[in-house]
């Protein structure tokens, strides 16, 4: 592969994670208190890896990480991760999902085309792999809580019980109407 593509792909990626650092801290502090902020912040932390070791990467091959990405991505993901987190548990872990699927198929697309092409720098071929397992574990966290949360909701609705009292003032439970 050309190098100064591959350097623009690393950089794509570079973009990419830069924002999602932000947005799962945004999505943090919006949750926080709750296991789910604490995910976040986790998934923060390991989306700043993929930055630092994507960084190294552009740098190793003689270029610098987009200061585009530097400037831009940051101020993105902060306030996506704000405005989606407003939207409740739920549909911020579907957006993520969303989020990560995209990154995953980049990853997979780059990584068939430097193993096509042969590509012979194996660090990096193993770091792109790394990062595109991170992303499916958050994906797969993100889909197993939200099948928690859906199956939570429905078990309320259906074993929710209202009292109501008999003609001799005993409570009686009954089983609420969906």
């Amino acid at each position: 592969m050309d190098k100064e593509i591959l350097i623009s792909k690393l950089n794509w990626f570079y973009s990419l994670e830069l924002n999602q650092v932000d947005l799962y801290n945004a999505q943090s502090k919006t949750f926080k208190g709750m296991y789910s902020g604490l995910v976040f912040e986790r998934c923060a932390y390991l989306e700043q890896n993929h930055v630092d070791n994507i960084g190294e990467k552009i740098k190793e091959l003689g270029s610098k990480p987009t200061v585009l990405g530097d400037i831009i991505s940051p101020i993105i993901g902060k306030l996506a991760g704000g405005l989606i987190a407003k939207t409740g548990l739920e549909d911020t872990l579907a957006i993520n999902i969303l989020i990560e699927q995209k990154a995953m198929q980049d990853y997979s697309d780059l990584l068939e085309e430097l193993n096509r092409e042969q590509y012979d720098d194996q660090e990096l071929i193993r770091i792109l792999q790394h990062n595109y397992v991170d992303e499916h574990l958050h994906t797969e966290w993100f889909r197993t809580k939200i099948i928690a949360l859906k199956q939570a909701d429905f078990t309320i609705k259906q074993f929710c019980t209202k009292i109501h009292l008999d003609d001799d003032f005993r409570a009686i439970p009954t089983r609420a109407k969906l």
